[in-house]
């Protein structure tokens, strides 16, 4: 690789649309200089979650714009790139064609190199972009909307599946008890600043697999219960009542996610744990896990609170990290493809 590396990374996976400007030279940690984000909540809160369709078009409404945005806030221009890297898989099949077919094409126009990226590993990496950058091996908790996942990470490309969810993720069963409860899309964040003011212990809800000695996941037993709590207390329930569940609901779900963790530290003898993913900026998550890893001397690595959700600049980070061990593959032919489902271990 040249001296010094510009890398402009694309994320339309589902419904945040993300660009972002990340420098990378031979023997420093990239650099992010800018970035840009929009988010289609108030779009698909009339529908309960998110429209497909809606959501592509209104990436074709956000890439350029939030490009120029980005090449603004670094003071550069679209010559001054080296490299373009897009989200290629998981998430929605159109989402994904919007950021990959305008990466591409772009790419094309300014003849340098395009590089799909898997968006699991840019939330794996994210806690790289922060002001306290872990070190490889670690283990990953990887906590979002569609995933819940342990991993143990050697290093960029390296990963090893330890734990995952055998039906609905964690930032699932957030979004359906918050939905079950009467609260607005998306319901995960809603649930946890009504659970503020709710007493955790109010509800004795299932923690499934808890006691299995696997690091694997099972959350839909819990969705069941507390739709069983919301029958009981009917429609009359007051808002302290509601806030006891959230908080009873919380509670069950970071309990699983912070017995778990420590398994997978045991298992692999590792005192690092990484957290990332749209669950990782949940408060309660982030206090319980750090007083817990702290008493056993593991430490824990936060991605920024910014970079939680789905951003560019994971996916421009991810690159970078590839570009710098000569791990790359780029194209120059113009093509590419989409994945929509893509295991990270086949990345």
């Amino acid at each position: 690789m040249s001296a010094v590396q510009r890398i402009l990374g694309f994320e339309s996976s589902c419904d945040e649309t993300g660009v972002a400007l990340v420098e990378v030279t031979d023997d420093a940690p990239p650099r992010l200089l800018a970035q840009a984000l929009h988010s289609q909540i108030s779009m698909h809160q009339a529908y309960g979650g998110v429209v497909p369709e809606l959501a592509s078009r209104d990436h074709v409404r956000r890439v350029l714009p939030l490009t120029r945005e980005v090449l603004s806030q670094a003071g550069l221009a679209l010559h001054d790139i080296d490299l373009i890297a897009y989200t290629q898989g998981p998430g929605l099949a159109g989402a994904l064609l919007v950021g990959a077919g305008v990466a591409v094409s772009l790419a094309a126009s300014l003849d340098v190199p395009a590089l799909p990226i898997h968006h699991l590993e840019g939330h794996l990496l994210s806690p790289f972009l922060s002001a306290d950058p872990p070190q490889f091996p670690f283990v990953a908790l990887l906590v979002s909307g569609g995933h819940t996942q342990l991993m143990r990470v050697d290093d960029v490309g390296r990963y090893e599946i330890l734990g995952e969810t055998i039906d609905d993720a964690a930032g699932e069963a957030f979004d359906k008890s918050a939905k079950l409860l009467g609260l607005p899309y998306p319901g995960g964040p809603h649930l946890a600043r009504m659970a503020e003011f709710g007493n955790p212990q109010a509800y004795e809800l299932p923690r499934p697999l808890l006691h299995s000695g696997k690091p694997d996941f099972s959350f839909a037993g819990l969705k069941t219960a507390v739709l069983t709590q919301v029958k009981k207390i009917g429609e009359a329930a007051c808002d302290q009542t509601r806030a006891d569940l959230a908080a009873s609901t919380q509670a069950a779900i970071v309990d699983v996610l912070v017995k778990k963790s420590l398994l997978a530290l045991k298992e692999t003898g590792l005192k690092r744990l990484v957290v990332a993913g749209g669950v990782g900026a949940n408060a309660r998550l982030r206090e319980q896990l750090s007083a817990t890893c702290a008493k056993r001397g593991v430490r824990v690595h936060y991605p920024e609170l910014s970079l939680c959700t789905d951003n560019g600049a994971m996916i421009a980070m991810a690159a970078a990290l590839r570009v710098q061990r000569g791990m790359a593959k780029p194209r120059r032919d113009g093509g590419f493809e989409v994945r929509p489902r893509w295991d990270l271990s086949a990345a």
